[in-house]
């Protein structure tokens, strides 16, 4: 089991065009944004402009979630709203038109995995999933198997978990929980 604490101040921000983002991960590590060959994506990013068009990714599947506020949004042309911390799933092929400025949560996931979700939890999970992914919405003390690991909010917790044991996590405070099987 290997386990990952990345702070977003950790991360170098990118711009794209509709303000800036902040890569926490990218899986496998040899893998590149711009050939888009990885499995999977972990970023945050800052909504500057009111209105703004959300990059297009063929082959691949997005979890966003408003951090600060609601989320007024576009998909192939059908007006939708996302309350904070609400969960907007969708394909990253369709076209987004955002009218929100804020920050978010963004995970992008390839087609090619076979399992993904993510939730928000703060209730003890039994799991073992390949990859566990928790991104901390505030101040949290997060126990795997009774060690405590201490997050600040905005940081993401990865475990990876190849051989699949059975992992017992505690959440002292809400978080975005993410499993992923390939």
């Amino acid at each position: 089991m290997n386990i990952s604490l990345l702070s977003q101040k950790d991360s170098t921000p990118t711009i794209w065009s509709g303000g800036l983002t902040y890569e926490y991960m990218i899986y496998p590590k040899t893998a590149s944004y711009s050939d888009r060959d990885f499995a999977f994506r972990i970023s945050s990013a800052t909504i500057e402009e009111a209105s703004s068009e959300f990059t297009k990714f063929k082959g691949y599947y997005r979890y966003l979630v408003m951090l600060d506020n609601s989320l007024y949004v576009e998909v192939n042309k059908e007006k939708k709203t996302y309350e904070k911390y609400e969960i907007m799933e969708f394909n990253s092929d369709d076209e987004v038109t955002s009218y929100t400025k804020g920050i978010d949560f963004n995970w992008m996931v390839s087609e090619k995995i076979r399992h993904h979700k993510l939730k928000i939890t703060n209730s003890d999970q039994n799991c073992n999933a390949q990859i566990i992914i928790l991104f901390s919405l505030d101040t949290t003390v997060i126990k795997i198997n009774e060690k405590p690991y201490y997050l600040e909010p905005n940081d993401l917790f990865v475990i990876e978990n190849l051989k699949k044991e059975n992992i017992i996590l505690h959440f002292s405070n809400e978080c975005l929980f993410g499993i992923l099987d390939f």
